[in-house]
């Protein structure tokens, strides 16, 4: 016996983005339908047109001329922590410069916190995230950096969100700073075997006060053989290897990518990896805004990201995310929409996310709005009016 398939047409959309033919950031500009309607069925999507031409459904939703956005995908974040560090934020407004040292703060709050506390600020941050119109969320582990502690972080995030990443190479704590190469030796081996089951990516920051280029493609070429893909934190302090790094080994992302040579920014355009660009970090840290314009034209894919943490972003709003993008980095509102929906979904090699495709997962975000334009035009401004995920109205 078939399953019956229910079909929902949504319509009255005054401006539909689906991405679906915009195979790069490059043909951002033209992803857009207007007075526009699509189809879910079940899950998924099923056509998208013109309001006038759209088939019969089982229901019906008017959105009163609103616009239509595929659901945000964030490719970049770590939310499995406990405490603040707004202190640390009011010195960096005050003139003290960023460093990675801040982490160590996070991970004694994280260490010390039992799961229940965990859990309820994952959950906290996650439906904070689908407000805004965020329909997948990569999160990071990296404020445990011992075997049980990266673990419980893990198996924490694997209950809420759909994309893990085993980030025991965040920095080398406390305990082992007389003896970073043994802390290496556990990342890759012992925390690695207990981590592996949970997680869908291994990440390290390769960067000044954290993990050498060595140390990195040490932890990354053993967690590929474990049957996880790999990312980078690169070139976000300064320049060095983390972004030729990546692209050697075929990484799904280099995250931050703020400080580039020519030859980095060539690596990227001639790869898959993307360049994953947080741009609230930088509105955080008082810090230089990556070229995007640059990698734009020399043909990287760009995913934008909120690297929502703690320490140096605590903000999980893509929409703001986007405004910076357009302001800050000069990318258009329809690349910079693309990078935080199509580009996130490149960042963590899905195609069934990021895009409103027919086949594709059916999640969006409807704008109290009639056009996109409005999430730079007015940032800061709730815009979010409603989001759909899985093909469901969802409940944040």
């Amino acid at each position: 016996m078939e399953a019956t398939v229910t079909t929902t047409l949504i319509t009255g959309i005054a401006e539909l983005v689906t991405h679906a033919d915009a195979d790069s950031i490059n043909e951002a500009e033209t992803a857009t339908l207007t007075n526009a309607a699509l189809i879910i069925a079940d899950d998924r999507i099923a056509w998208t047109g013109p309001a006038t031409q759209a088939p019969p459904a089982d229901t019906r939703v008017d959105l009163n001329g609103r616009a239509v956005i595929p659901g945000f995908v964030d490719s970049h974040a770590h939310l499995i922590f406990a405490g603040d560090r707004a202190q640390e934020f009011a010195a960096r407004m005050t003139g003290t410069p960023y460093s990675a040292g801040g982490i160590r703060t996070t991970v004694a709050a994280t260490r010390a916190a039992d799961d229940e506390t965990l859990r309820a600020n994952l959950k906290r941050l996650t439906t904070e995230m689908l407000r805004q119109g965020t329909t997948t969320v990569e999160c990071k582990s990296g404020y445990g950096l011992t075997v049980e502690d990266e673990a419980r972080a893990l198996k924490l995030a694997r209950e809420q969100v759909e994309a893990v990443t085993y980030l025991g190479a965040h920095v080398i704590p406390a305990e082992y700073q007389h003896d970073p190469d043994a802390y290496v030796d556990l990342v890759k081996g012992d925390m690695l075997d207990s981590c592996a089951p949970y997680a869908d990516y291994a990440d390290v920051f390769c960067e000044r006060g954290a993990f050498t280029e060595d140390q990195a493609r040490e932890i990354l070429t053993a967690a590929r053989a474990k049957g996880l893909d790999v990312r980078l934190h690169a070139n976000q302090l300064g320049p060095g290897p983390g972004v030729q790094l990546a692209v050697e080994l075929g990484a799904a992302s280099a995250d931050h990518c703020t400080f580039l040579n020519d030859e980095d920014v060539e690596a990227l355009a001639g790869s898959q990896t993307v360049a994953t660009l947080l741009p609230g970090v930088e509105f955080s840290t008082r810090s230089p805004y990556p070229d995007a314009r640059r990698l734009i034209a020399a043909g990287a894919t760009v995913a934008l990201a909120t690297d929502c943490n703690p320490g140096s972003c605590y903000t999980d709003s893509m929409p703001f995310c986007i405004a910076l993008a357009v302001r800050e980095m000069r990318m258009s509102p329809a690349e910079a929409l693309w990078a935080a929906t199509a580009g996130g979904a490149r960042a963590l090699r899905r195609d069934d996310i990021g895009h409103l495709g027919v086949g594709a997962r059916a999640d969006f975000a409807v704008l109290d709005a009639p056009s996109f334009l409005h999430l730079a035009y007015r940032p800061g401004v709730p815009l979010v009016h409603r989001v759909w995920k899985n093909g469901t109205p969802a409940a944040c």
